[in-house]
Formats: structure tokens, C-alpha cells, sequence
């Protein structure tokens, strides 16, 4: 399960409100686009590992799909069941309860974040392999090796002088060693421990997992960068369908790949 410092980040709510605006409001319309377009259609079996409060789970239920969300942390799996359609269970994404060839799909959009060794990660992989009917779709999130360097430019996140070593931290290895802010709260306390990934180095651990690549996409692309600027542009409908549509277009430029903040890898089982 997880270690007792992400346990408690998540618990805290540290995530709960981080997809609602701004670079997160993006982050999950262009995850919404991706999965609209690599997805079974409805009423496909969708088993969303480490789902946490089902806010992608909510949505694929609304449109059809059955959902099931396996998490981590009790407090995720209680707020995931209440959603209408969605089932959820505790459980570790590298030792699934599922049974072999049991779901049509796969998102892991969430657990490779904290899964900081890479045979952990290829185990996740291979279990969402496993669980997985042949030629069923796995797609799985990861966070850029380079976020935490251009996010401390954005925001600011360099004038704490904490900030710096962890940024070097994961430049030299991909490990991001959770932090504490100098103005610490349970609001302003620095992401949670985790791996951050070289574009380079996706294909190789699902590979090594057993399934085939299909594509790896950059989410948000390098637009995210904009800042606060990107709520007045998500604010305007025509602007955010322009942007997505942009961005589709050049989501698989290896190029631009480092300079989005997540990636999203696409398999097959």
C-alpha cells in the first residue's frame, strides 16, 4: 500500500479540488479527450486503479460504462462509491483481486506516480496487463521528469529556497522527495513523493511488463505554462475547443513531450 507520508498528503486533500481550474482544468479535459478516443465503447468493464474520488470514474459512468475504482486510501474508495454507477474497493495497483481477463479496460491514472522504483512500476503494468481482456486498452498517467523545474517558474516556487533541491533531486534520478513549504499548511505543502518520468523511458517499462506501446501523448502540452492565464482562455468555450483542438494535433510530437507537465502512455494488453 502506500507509504504513510503520501497516505496522509491525500488524505489531508491535497488533490481534491487540483483538477477543477486553471493547469488542472486542463489536465483533465485533454485526459477526457485522449480517453474518448482509445476507449471500448459503452457499456464496457472499466477497472480505474488508484481512481481515488472517482473524477474520471463519474463521468465514464454517466456515459454508459461500468466502473469500478480500486484505491488506496479508504477515504478515496468511500467518496468513489457514492458516485452513481461506480463501484470501488481498497487495493494496490501491483496486486490486483481482479480475476484474469475480467475488464475491458485499464486506467492507471494515478498509481506510477508514487510507485518510486521501477520494478514496482513494471509490476503495476503487468498487472493491469493481466486483469486486462486480450487486445483490451491500458492507459496510464505519468508525470514529465521536467514539471517541477518549469512549475517553479510559473509559479513562483523557487523563491522558497526548498524548492531548489528537490527540483534537482529529480532532474538527477526522476525521484521527487516530498517536501515541506516555508509558509507550510495542509494547502501549501509541496506534492508528495513520487516518480517522475524521462519520455524516453515509458516504452521500455510497459514493454518489459508485457504489452505493446501503442503511443505515449503529451497532456497538456506546453500551454500549461501559461498560467493563470489559462482560466480566462478555459472560461470561454470557443477558446477551449480551439485549445484542445491544437493540441489533439500535436499531442504525439516526441519534440514536445518534456515540455508537458503529465504524459499519458496508451497500451495494449
Amino acid at each position: 500500500m502506500l507509504s504513510a507520508e503520501i497516505a496522509e498528503y491525500y488524505r489531508r486533500g491535497g488533490e481534491r479540488d487540483r483538477l477543477a481550474e486553471g493547469q488542472g482544468r486542463l489536465e483533465f479535459l485533454r485526459t477526457w479527450d485522449v480517453l474518448t478516443r482509445v476507449l471500448p465503447d459503452p457499456p464496457a468493464e472499466i477497472l480505474d486503479v488508484g481512481g481515488a474520488t472517482g473524477v474520471y470514474a463519474g463521468p465514464l459512468a454517466d456515459a454508459g460504462y461500468r466502473v469500478h475504482v480500486v484505491d488506496p486510501v479508504p477515504e478515496h474508495v468511500a467518496a468513489a462509491a457514492t458516485r452513481p454507477g461506480v463501484t470501488a474497493a481498497l487495493g494496490d495497483a501491483r496486486s490486483l483481486s481482479e480475476a484474469d481477463a475480467s475488464v475491458d479496460a485499464v486506467l492507471l491514472l494515478g498509481p506510477l506516480y508514487h510507485l518510486l522504483e521501477r520494478k514496482q512500476r513494471v509490476s503495476a503494468w503487468r498487472e493491469a496487463g493481466r486483469v486486462v481482456r486480450p487486445g483490451g486498452v491500458v492507459v496510464a498517467a505519468l508525470i514529465s521528469r521536467y514539471a517541477s523545474l518549469l512549475d517553479g517558474f510559473v509559479h513562483g516556487f523557487f523563491d522558497d529556497p526548498g524548492f531548489r533541491p528537490l527540483v534537482e533531486h529529480v532532474l538527477s534520478g526522476g525521484v521527487h522527495l516530498g517536501g515541506v513549504r516555508r509558509d507550510a499548511t495542509p494547502e501549501r505543502t509541496w506534492f508528495t513523493s513520487a516518480y517522475f518520468h524521462h519520455p524516453a523511458e515509458v516504452a521500455a517499462e510497459v514493454t518489459d511488463a508485457g504489452l505493446v506501446v501503442e503511443r505515449v501523448v503529451a497532456v497538456e502540452g506546453p500551454v500549461w505554462q501559461v498560467g493563470s492565464g489559462l482560466d480566462g482562455i478555459l472560461a470561454d468555450p470557443d477558446r477551449t475547443a480551439l485549445l484542445l483542438e491544437m493540441l489533439r494535433r500535436v499531442e504525439s510530437e516526441p519534440s514536445l513531450l518534456g515540455a508537458s507537465s503529465h504524459l499519458l502512455a496508451v497500451a495494449h494488453g
